[in-house]
């Protein structure tokens, strides 16, 4: 409209231009009536199982779910960290995982959070003038006790009680009051609000119980108020919010966590917000991407800075595009029966060579396979399988241990290849992938580079264990070089692992 009116005020007399000058001054005046303010609000439910939730009469939080965004994830395990409430929350707030936020337990021994903070405080950092809010009633996560707190002194303004006194029956409520209040009277830009009734519920009955259940219906409720809230504030119009739902760590049928079984490991992201489709489902969201999008919403993206991604982040894993394809076990009997997650067709334009490969052994592991943490880590639990958290939905594993479960002759030796990339004579490329390797003497973890299909030369082996690491090799392309691939071979029998995910030649 304003481009127009201005041609036409061009031809027109000086009462034409008065009157332009009116229109475009009440256009102006209107579109910052209508511009929008970017708020997050974070909702953590101590120890919740997502199953149990849709199971539960439940309406907000499975109305969520149903308006945007539901993703199921799975945790470390010891020796990384303990499956309990330090290191989940922990790592939610950080948007890091334990081996560099430190907590490993509730003792909260090691925690360096001054080198990873949690988001509200990096929001501090970045954009002082935003207002932030923290409400819990289990203490480390607000309070100054010897534990904590999680959320720093740096927030505007924190509240905490302590609900482990009754189950947190009495303290959820007054938390869901207090913040509903802030939500709706106040102007809070980034808010976490944390509710501990269902974890106790957990501990008490099982997550199989009818009482669990009811937990759930309970903070249900609770979570109910703050939607209320925010969509009560009277610049509600005027903004737009982004809300996520997720949780520390699961529980057993029976009651308790801390171990490696995928209930005790099972997380979960539920998020609402412009952007995200209704009902969808992913499987490539992890807890640390709960800070990372909570600092992109309010402009604070702490990049690389953190290990977690914004929801809106593409993701362009060629690894990923597997998942329709994925088969159930085969010879593995520790992974449950109905479990899909593997097989041993590479995505497009990848290969494997298994030319140098002995015959037999487990099926699911016999060469380089493609699999996800759920079916991988289950086939053999507490041997750091688990550990595997910067590799995200499907990931190219290699198992010599695994493989060998079964009668084989020769050993297992093979190589993973990836397209041909094209590149610039005289160049420096930089390689990234993640990794997670277990070492162990007589296996042998390379990688290899072959420039227009020259002969494979080593650019990088692994004598010792890198676990969970982002790798980064910078590649000096060869005068006159067009093109290269990158190969993984992994050699050994009865050895350890190698996963492969995320590679790019930037």
């Amino acid at each position: 409209m304003p481009t127009v009116l201005s041609g036409r005020a061009l031809a027109v007399t000086a009462t034409a231009t008065a009157l332009l000058a009116t229109t475009l001054g009440a256009h102006t005046a209107t579109a910052a009536a209508t511009a929008t303010t970017d708020k997050v609000l974070v909702i953590g439910i101590d120890g919740v199982v997502l199953d149990r939730v849709k199971a539960a009469d439940a309406p907000h939080l499975n109305g969520l779910m149903a308006q945007g965004l539901t993703a199921k994830s799975t945790l470390y395990a010891n020796p990384m960290a303990a499956t309990s409430s330090g290191p989940g929350w922990s790592t939610i707030a950080t948007g890091v995982w334990p081996d560099k936020h430190g907590v490993k337990d509730n003792t909260f021994t090691g925690k360096n959070y001054t080198a990873h903070p949690d988001f509200l405080t990096r929001i501090e950092n970045a954009k002082p003038a935003l207002n932030t809010y923290a409400a819990a009633d289990w203490e480390p996560l607000t309070s100054t006790d010897q534990n904590g707190p999680v959320f720093s002194a740096k927030v505007d303004k924190r509240l905490s009680l302590k609900g482990d006194r009754d189950g947190y029956g009495n303290e959820d409520p007054k938390i869901a009051t207090a913040a509903a209040a802030e939500l709706r009277n106040q102007n809070p830009d980034a808010s976490f609000v944390y509710f501990g009734q269902v974890d106790s519920a957990g501990h008490s009955y099982g997550a199989a119980s009818r009482q669990y259940l009811d937990a759930i219906g309970r903070v249900d409720t609770m979570v109910g108020q703050l939607l209320t809230a925010v969509q009560s504030r009277p610049t509600y119009a005027r903004e737009n919010w982004k809300i996520l739902v997720t949780t520390d760590h699961g529980h057993t049928d029976a009651g308790g966590h801390g171990g490696s079984t995928l209930q005790e490991r099972g997380t979960f992201v539920i998020a609402k917000g412009a952007g995200i489709p209704a009902g969808s489902v992913r499987t490539d969201v992890k807890l640390v991407d709960v800070a990372a999008t909570a600092l992109a919403q309010v402009g604070a993206d702490a990049g690389s800075a953190i290990d977690g991604i914004p929801l809106g982040a593409p993701d362009d894993d060629p690894f990923d595009t597997l998942r329709p394809a994925l088969q159930g076990r085969v010879d593995e009997t520790g992974i449950p029966a109905g479990a899909k997650g593997f097989t041993h067709t590479p995505p497009a334009g990848w290969s494997v060579d298994n030319s140098a490969m002995g015959t037999g052994g487990v099926t699911e592991w016999a060469g380089w396979a493609f699999a996800t943490d759920e079916f991988w880590s289950q086939s053999q639990r507490d041997q750091w399988r688990e550990l595997n958290v910067r590799s995200r939905d499907v990931f190219a594993v290699a198992d010599s241990d695994e493989w060998d479960d079964k009668p084989h002759t020769g050993s297992y030796d093979s190589t993973l290849i990836t397209p041909k990339w094209a590149v610039t004579g005289g160049s420096t490329r930089n390689l990234t992938f993640r990794t997670h390797y277990r070492h162990e003497a007589g296996q042998t973890a390379q990688v290899l580079v072959s420039y227009d299909g020259a002969t494979p030369t080593v650019v990088k082996t692994y004598t010792a264990d890198a676990i969970a690491k982002a790798e980064s090799l910078p590649l000096q392309v060869p005068a006159g070089a067009t093109d290269v691939r990158i190969s993984f071979r992994y050699a050994g029998t009865n050895n350890w692992f190698w996963t492969v995910d995320d590679v790019e030649l930037g």
